[in-house]
C-alpha cells in the first residue's frame, strides 16, 4: 500500500534550512496497521502530510496505492485526497451546526458521491462504530468519544484505501481512547482497512500490528 524510499523534506525558515526528513524508507503492506511513535520534531506530521498529499516531498519516492505522488500535479492529488485517504484528526473537525449524519455527508459530497445510496458495508461500519443512534445529533450532544467516531466514519465513507490517524486520541480520556482505538483495530481486523497512525502514546500504540520509531526525521526502528 505504502512504499517510501529516500524520503526528504526541507523546510525553508528564513535563511534557515529545517530538515524534517532525512532518508525515510517504510513500506506498509495492504490491510496492515501500524503505528508511528517519536517525540515531537522527529518527523512524524511531516510524514503525514505527504502521505495525505497535503504538502510535497523535497526529494525521494512515494507511491500510495500503486500511484507515484511525486509525478502528481497539484489536483490530482487533491483527488487523491477526496478518494483514496482519509483523514482522522485529534480534534475532530467536526462542524458544529450540523449534524453527526451531516457531517459524514460532507465527505461524500467533496467526493462527488452524495447522490449514491449508502452500502449495506458502511451501515453496518456505523453499528460497529456504535454511533448508527446518534446521526441526528449536533457535535455538542455527543461525547468526545462519540464525536471521533463520527469523524472516523466520516474518514472512511468513501471507503478510503489508506486511514491516516493522527494522534486520534489525543483529547480523549483513558475510556474513550480505549474505545477509539478498538474501533480502528476493529475496522482493521474485520475490513481490512490499512491504517496509519500517528501517536506519541505507547499504550495507544500498543493497539496496532507493527511500531515504527521515528527520531530527528529517520525512522530509527521498526517493530
Amino acid at each position: 500500500m505504502i512504499e517510501i524510499q529516500g524520503l526528504t523534506k526541507v523546510y525553508h525558515v528564513g535563511d534557515t534550512d529545517v530538515h524534517a526528513l532525512r532518508g525515510v524508507d517504510l513500506s506498509v503492506a495492504r490491510g496492515e496497521f501500524v503505528a508511528i511513535i517519536g517525540p515531537s520534531g522527529s518527523g512524524k506530521s511531516t510524514l503525514f502530510h505527504i502521505l495525505g498529499g497535503l504538502t510535497p516531498p523535497t526529494s525521494g519516492s512515494v507511491h500510495l496505492d500503486g500511484r507515484d505522488l511525486l509525478a502528481m500535479t497539484d489536483s490530482e492529488r487533491t483527488h487523491l485526497r477526496k478518494t483514496s485517504v482519509g483523514f482522522v484528526f485529534q480534534k475532530y473537525n467536526l462542524l458544529p451546526t450540523l449534524t453527526a449524519a451531516d457531517n459524514i455527508e460532507i465527505a461524500r459530497h467533496i467526493a462527488g458521491r452524495n447522490n449514491e445510496p449508502h452500502d449495506l458495508q458502511f451501515k453496518e461500519t456505523l453499528r460497529m462504530l456504535g454511533i448508527a443512534d446518534r446521526l441526528n445529533h449536533k457535535p455538542r450532544a455527543l461525547s468526545g468519544g462519540e464525536q471521533q467516531r463520527v469523524a472516523i466514519a466520516r474518514a472512511i465513507v468513501n471507503h478510503p484505501a489508506l486511514l491516516l490517524a493522527d494522534e486520534p486520541t489525543g483529547n480523549l480520556d483513558t475510556e474513550n481512547s480505549n474505545a477509539v482505538l478498538s474501533v480502528l483495530r476493529d475496522l482493521n481486523d474485520r475490513l481490512k482497512q490499512t491504517i496509519l497512525m500517528i501517536t506519541h502514546n505507547p499504550e495507544a500504540a500498543a493497539f496496532a500490528h507493527r511500531i515504527i520509531k521515528m527520531r530527528d526525521g529517520r525512522v530509527e526502528r521498526a517493530v
